[in-house]
């Protein structure tokens, strides 16, 4: 695929408007914000980069790797393990649903765009998105560097909307926000491509109990 092309899927898979879901989800963050947790945009942009430096850095990014890798080598096994070891990681049912809806929603895409797709697959990339998005981007020659910048954005942008109905904050503040947290995620995201297997797992116990909380909030705008 020529590289121009390349960009342009690349786009399409950061773009808000893939649908898979990524904004019926908040994360914990409705619980956190009805706790009094973030209530203030400055009280979000400290959640949310603890968010990514403590999981989003030490399992989505990594692990996305070894999936891109396994998908590579058309290693199976490999990349059993490895989409088994993210779920292991979703710490609550709300969050390991969202893995499995949004990485079923997503292989309605590959089996659309991609119809000889290898059956064998299919399985894990119900499991989760990341696989779906490793095997896609192997398929169409783009990078495992790029893709991971994507769904990066992909990520901060889907929280940050969500924080603009939640906190709440106007639009103005959201697009500096993105701009912060890309940069932060930017100046990070080498050293979490290249985490070793012994320095994977989250460290997000307050996330945690947000979203379990947030499976039995009274009133609730956001599946998690």
């Amino acid at each position: 695929m020529e590289h121009s092309r390349q960009w342009l899927r690349l786009m399409q898979l950061s773009s808000s408007s893939l649908p898979v879901g990524s904004f019926t989800w908040s994360q914990g963050l409705e619980w956190a914000v009805e706790a009094g947790w973030v209530a203030s945009v400055e009280a979000f942009r400290h959640w949310q980069i603890q968010q990514m430096e403590q999981s989003f850095f030490c399992v989505d990014l990594p692990l996305f790797m070894r999936l891109y890798r396994a998908c590579e080598q058309q290693d199976l096994t490999a990349a059993k393990r490895w989409a088994a070891y993210l779920l292991a990681c979703r710490e609550t049912r709300e969050l390991r649903e969202e893995e499995r809806n949004r990485g079923a929603a997503f292989t309605r895409l590959v089996k659309s765009w991609e119809p000889d797709y290898p059956a064998a697959w299919q399985p894990l990339f119900m499991q989760s998105q990341l696989c779906g998005m490793a095997w896609l981007g192997v398929r169409w020659g783009i990078g495992a560097r790029e893709l991971a910048l994507s769904l990066g954005y992909s990520w901060i942008e889907s929280a940050v909307m969500a924080g603009v109905k939640l906190v709440p904050f106007g639009q103005q503040a959201a697009q500096q926000l993105i701009i912060t947290l890309s940069d932060h995620f930017a100046e990070g995201l080498d050293a979490a491509l290249s985490r070793s297997d012994d320095e994977l797992g989250a460290a997000t116990p307050l996330s945690a109990i947000a979203s379990a909380r947030h499976e039995t909030q009274y009133s609730r705008l956001f599946r998690s």
